[in-house]
């Protein structure tokens, strides 16, 4: 047995039946152990594209999202997608290739401090010392990407350990272990929000009705409280909560479940107590220091854990304070007509409703805001907390394969579908279908919407594209592809596009508008 053997054995073991990934020199033992361990492997065009895919993975399955990337410039480019992960919350395993150790020093090939590079958007970077450790070492990756505060650790895999003989020796098994909260830290939250008046809960990236299934609609019954997961960059600005920063600006008490107090709370905006359970003293302090003397209480223990404990108890009805919180959150923005970016997303989601069940991928931009705020499936992926764009073809591919009974809609801008767009080619290879409707507005809507605003239309400057045909290129990389440019072809377009059960690109030619605004 070599080392790779040992460590793909140790994560087939584990419950790993896929890596997303993308080849090089180091990591042919890998994929070679792959074989023989019935991992699949998804070949993808780009390193990052195999991290978001890993990150999409994760999201939609619960389970741990394996990459593997080589050395060098491929750990390089798995960089910005480990920074997604991060702020999502997402277990993912990023495994990478390296130099061997004996030859640390040497000027190897592609020798390079691996693990100072990632160690800023992980949870945990570590080099392998031993081929006999491989199996240990998944195990710890696994485990500690999984349990506390989820998040992507980094494993680099050094070239001559991967290729060692081992002998026969015993795979070892992870084990999930989630340590449960202090009972009387439950019962002190607890009596913290039954005695508010008009409570709020805010949960965290990991706490989405995608991941965590039925905890929002618990929580709200056992705390007679609004609940509301955040997972977008805008925070209380979300279009897709409506009016949640006059919710949060009206209650007494803010209950933080795994949510940071960052900027996307305004670092703890209003005049409310607030009460959070972090599930690390880094995320205690930044509360603690945001807040300052609003700062009722904070415990350290993983929101999750926390979450599910309160969802056991009962609290007295708040009806009033319950209704009129819905009722702020549920308010949307206008659509309006013409083919717009919100027509166009209003038009998907018709498209979505009719599905039984159904992914929504929404990227970041303007388009993407836009796409948050009036699509939804039975489960959706968005750019999240980092606010990078370009994930959402990644994602869009990885739906898919985790959830192959629904029907995928990815909605990306024309600036953020330019990053991983050679990863149709990936789709169309591995036979993934989904429907990836680009809101074509021909610039960078964001930045130009800046510069209007902040210097005025004569120095608008480096935000324009052009009315690129993306739907026949996609067609060319073995996708289906549609054109639309009326308002009236929208609907069959998307109709032939699911309908071919292909990855499909529906190119729509729109007037971008600036995010919404609720």
């Amino acid at each position: 047995m070599r080392g790779a053997d040992l460590l793909v054995q140790t994560l087939a073991r584990a419950g790993v039946s896929r890596v997303f990934a993308l080849s090089g020199n180091q990591i042919m033992p890998i994929f070679d152990a792959c074989l023989d361990a019935g991992i699949e492997l998804i070949h993808t065009r780009h390193e990052g594209a195999a991290v978001f895919m890993a990150e999409a993975y994760a999201q939609l399955t619960g389970q741990v999202g394996v990459a593997l990337v080589t050395a060098g410039g491929g750990l390089a480019n798995s960089v910005g997608a480990l920074a997604s992960a991060r702020a999502s919350d997402t277990p993912v395993v990023l495994l990478s290739g390296d130099s061997p150790r004996a030859q640390d020093g040497s000027g190897a090939f592609q020798e390079m401090e691996q693990v100072e590079i990632t160690h800023a958007v992980t949870k945990y970077s570590y080099r392998s010392e031993a081929a006999e450790a491989l199996g240990r070492d998944a195990v710890w990756a696994v485990e500690a990407a999984m349990t506390g505060q989820p998040g992507p650790v980094h494993l680099a895999l050094p070239f001559d350990l991967v290729k060692a003989e081992v002998g026969e020796v015993e795979v070892p098994r992870v084990e999930l272990c989630e340590a449960a909260p202090d009972a009387s830290d439950v019962e002190a939250v607890r009596g913290l929000v039954a005695a508010a008046e008009r409570p709020v809960v805010l949960l965290g990236p990991s706490l989405t009705p995608t991941r965590q299934a039925g905890l929002v609609e618990g929580l709200g019954a056992a705390l007679a409280a609004p609940i509301y997961a955040m997972e977008s960059p805008r925070g209380l600005c979300d279009p897709s909560l409506g009016r949640i920063a006059e919710v949060v600006a009206r209650a007494d008490l803010v209950l933080c479940l795994g949510k940071r107090v960052d900027f996307t709370l305004g670092f703890g905006a209003g005049e409310a107590e607030w009460v959070t359970v972090s599930a690390d003293g880094v995320g205690h302090a930044m509360a603690a220091g945001n807040l300052g003397a609003r700062h009722r209480a904070g415990v350290v223990a993983p929101g999750l854990g926390m979450a599910r404990a309160l969802c056991e108890g009962e609290a007295a009805a708040r009806e009033a304070w319950c209704a009129e919180a819905a009722g702020l959150t549920r308010v949307r923005p206008e659509v309006g007509g013409g083919l717009t970016s919100a027509s166009l997303c209003a038009a998907v989601q018709e498209v979505v409703t009719g599905c039984d069940e159904s992914v929504v991928i929404c990227d970041g931009g303007e388009f993407g805001q836009w796409a948050q705020a009036l699509t939804c499936g039975t489960a959706r992926v968005i750019n999240g907390v980092s606010g990078a764009i370009g994930g959402g073809l990644p994602y869009a591919m990885a739906a898919p394969v985790a959830r192959p009974e629904a029907t995928v809609f990815a909605l990306s801008g024309d600036g953020s579908i330019g990053f991983h767009f050679a990863e149709f080619e990936t789709a169309a290879r591995h036979g993934l279908p989904f429907v990836m409707v680009i809101g074509n507005d021909q610039r960078w809507n964001a930045e130009h919407q800046i510069q209007l605003r902040d210097y005025g239309e004569a120095r608008l400057s480096g935000c324009g594209l052009t009315a690129a045909r993306y739907d026949l290129a996609a067609e060319a990389m073995g996708a289906h592809g549609e054109f639309v440019t009326e308002a009236a072809e929208l609907r069959p377009a998307l109709e032939r596009a699911v309908a071919s059960g292909r990855p499909a690109c529906v190119n729509v030619m729109i007037e971008g508008l600036p995010a919404p605004v609720v």
